[in-house]
């Protein structure tokens, strides 16, 4: 005859003292209290696997946390999975999975995960802004929102106060992040389809807007504003800088005097520092090479060729030449950004090879194998470009407005 299992009152419980080695206390039906020797008591069911039939235990949690009428719950719904022939323990290992995974795929944390990898492809500054405005825009939404659930509906209701504003490149760009996370998502397989791949096309797109710039002819007259401009020289040095190397102006602004190579006469500005997270050479010409002795004149002391004013260790504002050719008189008219789309333009009427040029300009090949060949091959080509540019910018000045044509005794004559 079976030993009939009395089962436990909450006295008994409460009273029962640890011993030297844990011990357990039945309720019957599998339900155990196991009491350490360190006096804590946890809930344990034994049961028989519904397949292999093996012995298996199951913790539902310490007492007092879990009370008696909550253990004796869970036993309950143990024995009605089982009868189900379903294993209590790989139930509740799927439910902690599943709850696990919903915390782990909201739009939240999914988008803190894409800002991490941003931040190894992209400049820190540019992922910095991408998550400026999803934070500014999105997130205060969709913080704790599961990527499963995000329909385009809503995410038009969140982005409809930023189109009626007119602001259609900031949609665009927070469109694009968005879909760049639920990428993620789809990758990571806590989704299988991107629901908002097509959102974008629910507004109206950004009218393309060129940099402002000049035509080529009107070289002379802007090499003859930057010579009378009142702007100090370490500025007129910039300027002269971004317009002879075509550089985009934090590529400039951040040239630092490691990067530069004299014995080659070569500029390698690091992956770090490039938009396209590539690492660029530029051939530096017989003018860049005279401009790079007024620039150590000035600064050959610091770590990058143009200091910041306020903070001398790190390096000039990029907006710097943008104030400067407003200050000239430039203002709508051409912007630092411009004076690459002035290069290419001219260059291009010349008839140059619009590959060298856009290789030149540092713009992405999108084909893998030419953009290799580039690497080896066009070097030597560019610098004749470059040769090329540079003496078009020295005629432009008559030879006597660029600071490319001073010495140095000239430039400090009578300072």
């Amino acid at each position: 005859m079976a030993r009939l299992t009395v089962p436990l009152t909450n006295t008994q419980i409460s009273k029962a003292k640890p011993k030297d080695k844990e011990y357990l206390l039945a309720d019957g039906d599998g339900l155990n209290l196991r009491v350490k020797p360190s006096g804590s008591k946890t809930w344990i069911f034994r049961y028989y696997q519904p397949i292999t039939k093996k012995r298996n235990n199951i913790s539902f949690g310490q007492y007092p946390s879990v009370s008696l009428a909550q253990a004796r719950d869970k036993r309950r719904e143990a024995k009605e999975l089982l009868a189900q022939d379903i294993d209590p323990k790989v139930y509740k290992d799927h439910l902690q999975e599943q709850q696990k995974q919903a915390i782990e795929s909201t739009f939240g944390k999914m988008a803190e995960k894409w800002f991490e990898l941003k931040k190894t492809q992209v400049k820190e500054e540019t992922a910095a802004k991408a998550w400026q405005l999803l934070n500014k825009h999105v997130l205060q939404h969709l913080q704790n929102v599961p990527i499963e659930d995000l329909r385009p509906k809503m995410i038009v209701e969140i982005l409809h106060p930023i189109a009626q504003k007119g602001n259609y490149e900031t949609l665009k760009r927070t469109c694009r992040t968005i879909n760049e996370i639920m990428r993620l998502g789809v990758a990571a397989g806590y989704i299988e389809f991107n629901y908002l791949a097509d959102v974008t096309r629910l507004f109206p797109s950004p009218k393309a807007q060129n940099m402002p710039t000049i035509r080529p002819e009107r070289l002379p007259e802007l090499m003859q504003a930057i010579a009378n401009a009142r702007i100090n020289l370490q500025t007129r040095c910039l300027i002269e800088w971004q317009l002879h190397t075509m550089t985009r102006p934090i590529e400039a602004a951040t040239a630092k005097w490691c990067d530069i190579d004299f014995q080659n006469n070569t500029w390698v500005i690091p992956a770090e520092r490039m938009k396209m997270k590539k690492p660029h050479t530029i051939p530096l010409t017989k003018q860049v090479i005279k401009l790079l002795e007024v620039i150590k004149s000035l600064n050959s002391h610091r770590e990058y060729l143009f200091p910041g004013h306020r903070n001398p260790k790190s390096h000039a504002n990029s907006q710097t030449v943008n104030v400067a050719l407003k200050r000239m008189g430039f203002a709508g008219e051409l912007v630092s950004h411009g004076l690459r789309a002035l290069a290419s333009t001219t260059l291009n009427e010349q008839g140059f090879d619009p590959d060298l040029i856009e290789s030149a300009l540092a713009h992405a090949d999108r084909n893998e194998v030419r953009r290799a060949y580039n690497r080896a091959e066009y070097i030597e080509r560019r610098r004749e470009l470059m040769n090329w540019w540079s003496e078009r910018i020295e005629i432009a000045s008559n030879s006597n407005v660029s600071l490319c044509n001073f010495s140095r005794k000239q430039l400090f004559a009578g300072g």
